[in-house]
């Protein structure tokens, strides 16, 4: 008999936990940073709502009405189409593949935390500051010890069971980490509000088309659809896993909007951490990819009780990663229970070790590997994982439930709406009506029309980077 989760709650935590990781509170941050800050955040809003719910209902639909994983998912709703097994394949590639360099970004978090708590950072120049990450990253040993131990608690919750590990300890993961959240943005404000006069928080919330003329329209409008698509997992199957744990008192627009809601919660909070904070001391929210690691912690340096507010910050981000680890080592757990018929405690110790092996490419990429270098001078192994699931997998995934989600050759509209509507909450329109053409004509071409154009412009952006 298919597992379930022992409360509502525990499913729209476990399906945020999911998608709320580094994309949201490591990315997002510097992302709104580069791109000219509220109108960032207003177009990123717009797309979530636009192109992220309608893919995150879909994966729901298709998990909860095959109660399977993504790779029997399609053979059991659409048998007669053997054809949509390979987007089953293809998305228990793309969580193999996100946990080869996830377990090790993960780890660097545990590291930061337990470096920050310690007081390592404490009377540290800028320049110095920058040097311990470069340090941390040519430590061979390190790296594997945290990589190893991220792997092994994922797995050893995920071999527990479904509510009794996934579940509980994902839930107190999830407080905890909208507690630190309020206090953290909190505490980021009252210093901008002291330092700058809130200039931090005008930046981050209130649009200014001056800014965006100088980053230029265009690449604000493609980083926006770029983070909006992929600060919720989606397309690889992680969430559809989730929709075959729920039962059907529900419908599922309602969840995946709690869900989203959360996501964009964490990420707007993430946001008046970072960029407040670097406003008030003086620090570029702009910085890039080692924004958290090699600059941010000079801000902590200056702050009154800098060392428990830094220790606090690393807690939360260890707390986002986490729970889209475990989240994810669900939802390999479950194909591998499926299709070999293994029980949890197998099925984790295999995908424990596993991934611990997978993973080691992406820990010695920035050590005894570093001369490969996949896109060229300052590339590394992290660098064509995090592009391959990234750039292809996720894009591509999401739009393949798009198509199978409205037509024919798929599933078909009929039934995607009659399992998304099954239960009490919000309803997609159907039916004879002007609404329910119109949200169908939406999703079965325009939607994919965006997913695609989402695809395109991040290979686009890539390689015109290199």
């Amino acid at each position: 008999m298919r597992e379930k989760f022992a409360s509502r709650l525990g499913f729209i935590f476990l399906s945020a936990g999911s998608a709320i990781g580094l994309g949201n509170v490591w990315r997002f941050p510097f992302m709104a940073g580069q791109n000219g800050g509220g109108w960032f955040v207003a177009i990123y809003l717009v797309c979530l709502l636009l192109i992220g719910l309608p893919v995150l209902v879909m994966e729901f639909a298709v998990g909860r009405a095959s109660q399977r994983s993504i790779v029997r998912s399609h053979e059991t709703i659409t048998p007669e189409k053997p054809l949509w097994r390979i987007h089953g394949a293809a998305g228990l590639f793309g969580c193999t593949m996100l946990m080869m360099f996830y377990t090790t970004v993960t780890g660097w978090m545990c590291i930061y935390f337990v470096k920050s708590a310690l007081g390592v950072f404490g009377g540290m120049t800028a320049e110095s500051v920058g040097a311990e990450f470069s340090k941390m990253l040519a430590d061979p040993l390190s790296m594997s010890v945290a990589m190893l131990a991220v792997t092994l608690v994922s797995a050893a919750v995920c071999s527990v069971g479904l509510q009794r590990g996934v579940e509980r300890v994902t839930k107190w993961m999830m407080l905890c980490l909208l507690a630190l959240i309020v206090v953290l943005a909190a505490n980021s404000i009252v210093l901008d509000a002291k330092n700058t006069g809130g200039a931090g928080v005008k930046f981050f919330l209130m649009p200014d088309f001056g800014r965006v003329r100088t980053v230029g329209v265009a690449k604000v409008v493609a980083a926006a659809m770029n983070q909006a698509f992929f600060t919720l997992s989606l397309g690889v199957g992680s969430m559809l896993v989730f929709g075959s744990y729920i039962g059907r008192e529900r419908s599922l627009l309602g969840e995946g909007l709690h869900v989203g809601l959360l996501d964009t919660l964490v990420a707007i909070s993430a946001g008046l951490i970072v960029i407040p904070a670097c406003f008030a001391y003086g620090v570029n929210p702009g910085h890039g990819t080692g924004l958290i690691f090699a600059t941010l912690p000079n801000v902590f340096l200056h702050m009154p009780f800098g060392r428990l507010w830094g220790s606090l910050f690393f807690l939360f981000m260890c707390f986002a990663a986490l729970t889209t680890v475990i989240a994810v080592f669900e939802a390999i757990l479950a194909c591998l229970m499926e299709r070999f018929g293994w029980n949890r405690r197998k099925a984790g110790v295999v995908t424990g070790l596993g991934v611990s092996v997978l993973s080691f490419p992406c820990v010695l990429g920035f050590n005894v590997w570093s001369a490969f270098r996949p896109f060229g001078e300052g590339s590394c192994v992290l660098d064509l994982e995090d592009f391959v699931v990234s750039n292809l997998l996720l894009p591509l995934g999401g739009g393949a439930f798009a198509l199978y989600c409205s037509h024919r050759f798929g599933w078909g509209w009929k039934g995607f709406v009659e399992e998304a509507n099954e239960g009490n909450g919000l309803k997609i329109p159907d039916g004879r009506s002007f609404a329910a053409d119109a949200v169908r004509f939406y999703c079965a071409y325009v939607l994919p029309l965006a997913v695609l154009l989402v695809f395109v412009l991040g290979i686009v952006s890539k390689f015109r980077q290199e």
